[in-house]
């Protein structure tokens, strides 16, 4: 009956048997960058950016990230508007010069193509100021759609580790008879089981470490906001918007 919920289970099967150990990686890496005292970075465009305020300033996540979100990229800021500054070049170098990213740092970049100007130039830019970049893109959605940016890559051929969502082409994965557009877009719900997965497994690097892991408690939960509060005092200097 629920189509949609088949399809999902089988794409995150799938990104468990194959992305397990890029996960891993990414997960090894960004412990080591917290453990440093360094900070995690999220960028993306269109509806991508959601995964970045997934990761932000929530309950179970990992404090020390800076989730980099552009209004001018948002769909909810002007949809077009949206979609031709993403092909704008050089303004993903401005938006990083803004964004308080460091050397030794870590960048997740997430676009679903991996082609457009503004998520490619941000991977290429990122790597130029010595940050590790993590790419969660589809790889065969990339390969499928031309190259439109003037590095003449895509993000899985940039990134440091790429994170493959094995995502189709397209994004929506249903079909429905009598209907020629597919609905049903899965890159969300996919791209935040990975990501969430892998912030579980960098809580637990940590620990494996001797770190108490920087964790935010439910607001809600009686001592979560005087918990949340000593952390970001920790961290306020390094991240602008808390």
């Amino acid at each position: 009956m629920f189509e949609y919920f088949d399809v999902v289970r089988s794409l995150l099967d799938e990104v468990e048997r194959a992305e397990a150990e890029n996960m891993e990686e990414a997960a090894t890496l960004i412990a080591e960058a917290i453990a440093d005292g360094r900070v995690l970075h999220y960028f993306a465009a269109g509806h991508s950016h959601m995964l970045g305020e997934e990761l932000f300033y929530r309950a179970g996540g990992l404090v020390p990230v800076n989730a980099i979100v552009e209004p001018a990229l948002m769909v909810t800021f002007g949809a077009g508007k949206s979609s031709h500054m993403e092909r704008l070049t050089g303004l993903a170098r401005i938006i990083l010069d803004d964004a308080g990213v460091g050397s030794g740092d870590v960048m997740i970049v997430a676009s679903n193509s991996g082609v457009n100007p503004v998520p490619v130039e941000m991977a290429a830019e990122a790597k130029s100021d010595g940050v590790k970049v993590i790419g969660l893109t589809s790889v065969e959605g990339s390969r499928t759609t031309p190259v439109r940016n003037s590095v003449g890559k895509r993000l899985y051929e940039i990134a440091d580790i790429v994170i493959d969502t094995h995502v189709p082409w397209g994004d929506a994965a249903i079909e429905v008879e009598g209907v020629s557009q597919k609905t049903g877009p899965v890159s969300t719900v996919i791209g935040a089981a990975i990501l969430n997965t892998v912030v579980v497994r960098v809580i637990e690097r940590l620990v494996e470490r001797g770190i108490d892991p920087p964790i935010f408690m439910s607001s809600n939960v009686p001592g979560g906001l005087e918990h949340n509060e000593v952390l970001l005092k920790q961290y306020r200097s390094k991240i602008k918007s808390f």
